[in-house]
């Protein structure tokens, strides 16, 4: 082997590792970047999972961020300085992926999404209205990371009380 064909081999090898790895870690299950703002702990995940920006295309974001004053029927209301540190985060985040840009979900509800929908379908519906559950978008009642945005199946564990004809979901 000559040399430049040896080097040209291992630039491609290289190469083509950085993108295997690359690819495999965005579909890892951490979607949650480094260092979200403070307030977005605060104030999002006062209600509900402080959800990974990822999880929504920069669109839905805004429409968000602009109605927090009937968000999902409650008053979210934020001061103005506030709402430009997260919405600045928020859409530098912002999912910009296939699966989340092609079509924003209904209502800008990421449990209403295609691939959300797709990746729970095995869910029976009573397993959403479950005391431990109660709905969709509580995702740590399954996803034991959530809250580090950390989706990844090896991760799930079986909601406290649920009946155990339930766990098929869980086991495919």
């Amino acid at each position: 082997m000559t040399p430049v064909l040896s080097l040209r081999t291992l630039t491609l090898t290289l190469l083509l590792g950085v993108t295997c790895l690359s690819a495999a870690r965005a579909d890892s299950g951490r979607m949650m970047p480094a260092n979200p703002p403070a307030a977005y702990a605060q104030e999002c995940a006062a209600c509900h999972t402080a959800y990974p920006p990822g999880l929504l295309p920069a669109a839905s974001w805004q429409r968000i961020m602009n109605g927090l004053d009937k968000h999902y029927g409650t008053d979210a209301s934020l001061d103005p300085a506030t709402v430009r540190q997260i919405s600045t985060w928020l859409q530098a985040h912002a999912g910009t992926y296939k699966r989340v840009s092609a079509t924003p979900p209904p209502q800008d509800r990421i449990t209403r999404s295609a691939w959300f929908e797709r990746k729970h379908r095995e869910v029976d519906p009573q397993v959403w209205k479950h005391a431990s559950v109660k709905t969709p978008a509580n995702c740590v009642a399954c996803h034991t990371g959530a809250d580090r945005g950390d989706f990844d199946d090896d991760h799930l564990r079986f909601p406290a009380g649920l009946d155990a004809r339930y766990r098929r979901a869980w086991n495919d």
